[in-house]
């Protein structure tokens, strides 16, 4: 299961993890969200130990989507040191998420 960060978490979870990370900006109204949330605890579970996968509800917490410039959701970001190598938003299936991150967080 992905575990949820938050604004106040944001940098120690996402931006200093030694792993790369996958970011689903999320919000429970969003129907295209709630079909890529299963797929985000898959993802979670199978690249356990390889990639953190973690969840923000952009409605509880509104700052790091702003700094990110997140205008549409679900938009997923993949990190890698800190930095963003990916964003992809829109609902995405589960290949397509496997496919990013093994060419470009495991690559």
């Amino acid at each position: 299961m992905a575990e949820q960060v938050t604004d106040a978490t944001f940098e120690s979870v996402v931006l200093k993890s030694d792993l790369p990370v996958l970011l689903d900006f999320w919000a429970p109204w969003c129907g295209p969200c709630r079909a890529v949330g299963p797929i985000i605890d898959e993802l979670a579970t199978e690249y356990d130990g390889k990639v953190r996968v973690v969840k923000m509800n952009v409605d509880e917490n509104p700052a790091t989507p702003t700094k990110f410039g997140i205008r549409a959701i679900p938009t997923l970001v993949l990190f890698k040191k800190g930095e963003t190598v990916e964003q992809v938003t829109g609902a995405v299936t589960k290949a397509a998420l496997k496919d990013l991150i093994d060419s470009k967080a495991l690559a």
